[in-house]
């Protein structure tokens, strides 16, 4: 499973990304969590965390991971619920479905396991009002017996998933019409639960060498996750959807899988190198558009190797009828998610967001996100755009440097970001009273873009930013004017030449109305 290891380190990034802070004394790691809260507790921060990779939004609620965070004012308030196995704890928010009072959210963290990041399931939340409550489910797991598999007429050896480790639940779908959950497990596969998560089974899939099964006939194929070259990519489980009509969609790391009759008959779609098949195998996100009585099910279909090298093309694979055939668009663009607004098709990825009004014939990209009230407020260049939603004619970007809102379909943004307080009510030593910090930080100029340098201004002047190397040699200078309020300005971590700075500690002055604030930057490529 090496081919993969790239695209499990971009789905982990969207959702185990931490906010970096910096005081004047010296840098620390911020983990915005405190223990059990309740359902109506406001949070004093605004959104906790600048990466959004899961997005629902319906009826005017907005919910968000990895914290779920929840807004029913259009992000004016952000409220927290009360979840101990989420808040005080390592876990992050994998994947969120929400229908009418029943939220269902996935949970799973990032263990070190040999040196290495492994993600790791850490079970579910289930509420069945609203979110004034949550339950905590078990991650779904096999017992060490669970060595068979039936399947219609036949019994098939299986390898039992007892361990939590490398089946974190990339994707979740509740069914209103059965009341099923099913997640998409990675070496898990595709499971379902039948009683909100109390327990689930296997879903069977057809193994690499079939692209059809079917429970009355009989088969001796091993219900096994690709590992050692044994096993099967198409028993790893990516995404899945349950579509307005029943058929339900399962996305493996070998193709697009569809089942008409409840997820027993199965069968499987794969890119074949040309325009009426997927673009490629890997399938990393499944939606449905509903327009003019049609049911168009759109696909993240993805390269099996993140280098390019394995089967297939990046880009997105739609189907208009069922999976009849099959329609290719935005080749080479490596896609998150989907959004829809009766025509219009909304689409995140790695290059930003992009707008199609005729079912993918053209498209419109935006990749530069400034906020309309406040000018020095912007997305990173560069960032990725992780998840896209649109309810009551607004337009909700989730981006690995902010939550972004549109009400002018795209043309001008509000951005909310965390907002950690210069001056908290309670300071404490992961969020101390500071008068300026910088984030983040540490700063990587390649991958970061630009550093953030937060301060308070108590009246209208000109501010003076003055960034100083380890010998106190002046390394750049910033000068704006403004009037009172909290204020960001950006150092992209170049000198006076536009050279890039070397590596190392620097200190940078705030100078406004006969203040001075000072601070630590540490730079780290």
């Amino acid at each position: 499973m090496n081919q993969t290891n790239n695209i499990l380190r971009i789905k982990a990034l969207c959702v185990l990304s931490v906010f970096l802070f910096a005081g004047s004394a010296s840098a620390q790691r911020v983990f915005l969590s405190s223990g059990s809260l309740s359902a109506l507790e406001i949070s004093e921060y605004g959104i906790l965390n600048n990466s959004v990779a899961n997005l629902h939004a319906a009826s005017g609620d907005v919910w968000i991971g990895p914290f779920l965070n929840h807004s029913t004012d259009g992000g004016a308030t952000w409220y927290v619920p009360d979840s101990d196995s989420l808040f005080g704890s390592v876990n992050r928010l994998f994947s969120l479905d929400i229908d009418g009072d029943v939220i269902v959210a996935g949970l799973g963290r990032s263990d070190q396991t040999g040196g290495e990041n492994v993600q790791t399931a850490a079970g579910f939340l289930i509420s069945e009002d609203g979110g004034e409550t949550f339950s905590y489910r078990f991650p779904q797991l096999d017992g060490s017996e669970d060595d068979t598999q039936v399947y219609g007429i036949s019994i098939l050896p299986a390898l039992p998933v007892i361990v939590p480790q490398q089946s974190p639940p990339f994707d979740i779908d509740f069914d209103p019409a059965t009341g099923d959950i099913f997640v998409a497990g990675w070496a898990s596969g595709i499971r379902r639960s039948s009683d909100m998560g109390r327990t689930w089974s296997r879903v069977v899939l057809p193994p690499d060498d079939l692209d059809f099964i079917t429970p009355d006939q009989p088969y001796s194929f091993s219900v096994e996750p690709q590992r050692g070259g044994m096993g099967s990519l198409n028993h790893m489980g990516f995404s899945v959807l349950v579509d307005g009509s029943g058929l339900i969609w399962a996305g493996t790391a070998s193709g697009l899988n569809r089942s008409p009759d409840g997820g027993y008959t199965w069968q499987r779609f794969k890119a074949d190198g040309t325009g009426g098949s997927l673009t490629g195998d890997w399938i990393i996100s499944i939606e449905e558009q509903v327009f003019d009585s049609q049911r168009i099910i759109w696909a993240a279909t993805w390269n099996t190797s993140d280098s390019g090298g394995g089967t297939g093309r990046f880009g997105v694979t739609f189907t208009r009828d069922g999976g009849q055939t099959f329609e290719q668009t935005l080749l080479g663009e490596r896609v998150y998610d989907f959004a829809f607004d009766g025509e219009l098709v909304y689409v995140a990825g790695e290059n930003g967001l992009f707008i199609s009004s005729n079912l993918g014939g053209s498209w419109d990209s935006i990749d530069q996100f400034r906020d309309r009230v406040v000018s020095n407020r912007l997305v990173r260049p560069g960032s990725s755009v992780f998840s896209v939603e649109v309810d009551q004619g607004i337009l909700w970007v989730g981006t690995s440097d902010g939550l972004l809102k549109s009400v002018d379909g795209g043309q001008s943004w509000s951005i909310f970001r965390v907002q950690v307080p210069l001056h908290p009510e309670t300071s404490s030593l992961s969020v101390p009273n500071v008068d300026t910090y910088a984030y983040p930080n540490p700063f990587s100029p390649s991958d970061d873009r630009f550093i953030r340098i937060k301060y308070e201004l108590q009246g209208t002047g000109n501010v003076d930013i003055r960034i100083f190397d380890f010998g106190m040699n002046l390394v750049r200078q910033l000068s704006e004017s403004s009037v009172s309020g909290t204020y960001e300005s950006l150092w992209d971590g170049t000198d006076e030449r536009g050279i890039r700075v070397a590596n190392g500690a620097y200190f940078y002055e705030v100078s406004a109305s006969g203040d001075r604030f000072r601070g630590k930057i540490l730079v780290i490529e």
